[in-house]
């Protein structure tokens, strides 16, 4: 009787397991070293049938012959500045910068520095947007702003035109600039460069 469960438990392992059970086979596994096809057999310990199992896995002709080539995102993700520092990817101003109408718009750095265009507000998540040659009249509030961005034709109510300037508005704060400023100085924007393009 003990002699049919163990072609029983063969059979059953073979139907089961299938190449897996071949493969042990070839190696020399259970069948080949003189115990039977169970997983624990007597004198066996569970220490070879795991090592069978993971050399199973680890077999060579599981894996394919051919290499994995990785592709990069980019071919040219970074570009030098004059002074031969490297940016960062991404493409961000650092440090961001604010302007009058006669600054030039751009990728922004401690080298060429330039207002960004591409601002985006933190707190509302709208688009800060930008008007040459105006400042916002005193009269501003959050509500006119909450309000009519980004429909020109409303802002232009509060809007005073002063050459040189630059009026810079989100969904929750604005800015008039006559000049060249660091973002980093005014705490109480949550303007962020929004990536330019490459």
């Amino acid at each position: 009787m003990a002699d049919g469960l163990d072609e029983l438990l063969d059979q059953v392992e073979r139907e089961l397991c299938g190449p897996r059970a071949a493969v042990r086979q070839r190696r020399g596994g259970p069948e080949e070293r003189g115990g039977s096809a169970k997983l624990f057999t007597k004198g066996e310990s569970s220490e070879e049938d795991i090592d069978d199992i993971i050399n199973d896995i680890f077999d060579e002709s599981s894996f394919a012959k051919k290499p994995v080539k990785l592709k990069s995102k980019s071919t040219s993700s970074t570009s030098e500045t004059n002074s031969g520092s490297v940016q960062a990817c991404g493409k961000r101003c650092c440090p961001v910068y604010l302007g009058g109408s006669t600054a030039l718009y751009g990728l922004g750095t401690n080298i060429s520095k330039r207002t960004c265009d591409k601002l985006r507000c933190t707190a509302c998540d709208f688009r800060v947007a930008h008007y040459d040659d105006y400042f916002w009249d005193k009269s501003c509030d959050y509500l006119f702003f909450r309000n009519n961005m980004p429909e020109l034709s409303k802002l232009r109510a509060k809007m005073i035109k002063k050459k040189g300037s630059r009026a810079y508005a989100c969904q929750c704060s604005w800015r008039s600039i006559d000049e060249l400023t660091n973002l980093q100085t005014d705490r109480q924007l949550h303007w962020v460069c929004g990536k330019h393009a490459e």
